[in-house]
């Protein structure tokens, strides 16, 4: 089975540098970092990941445009707003907007973290299933449709 990406973008290097020692030590995650949201982008439009995990604040593009851009991009793939701004109301802007996983404050907790990395990417991963499960379902049906058809027809 293949390792779950989870794809991160931090202005901060330090930032970035710690989440990622973090998780490589304490996950199987393949950890995919970019200091450039504009490279992130250009990296998922190349590339799926699992999760992605975003800042709020970055110089070239701000964290909501992002992790827009990456839904569009990447849809399946549950998304993250990390910030060190406790500010609601773009905390509600990004839920609504880009139909956000969860927002997580800095300074954050790892463990609560590693946490919610691993149900976004179980949740990913059951709804994946689940739409696996009724494209068979409908299959079934539409073969089931054609044998009731071919029925119908012989004794008609």
């Amino acid at each position: 089975m293949e390792r779950e990406s989870v794809l991160i973008v931090d202005d901060e290097e330090m930032v970035l540098t710690s989440l990622s020692t973090y998780l490589t030590l304490e996950s199987e995650y393949e950890v995919l970092t970019f200091t450039s949201a504009r490279q992130a982008v250009a990296h998922l439009e190349q590339t799926d990941v699992g999760l992605i995990i975003s800042d709020f604040l970055m110089p070239e593009m701000d964290g909501i445009t992002f992790l827009t851009r990456a839904r569009e991009l990447r849809p399946d793939a549950p998304r993250v707003l990390l910030t060190g701004y406790a500010d609601k109301e773009n905390a509600i802007k990004a839920i609504n907007q880009v139909a956000l996983y969860q927002y997580v404050e800095k300074p954050w907790d790892n463990d609560d973290l590693r946490l919610i990395i691993r149900n976004g990417l179980e949740k990913r991963q059951l709804v994946a299933k689940l739409n696996q499960q009724v494209r068979q379902v409908n299959q079934a049906y539409l073969e089931l449709r054609g044998i009731q058809e071919e029925i119908l027809k012989a004794f008609a």
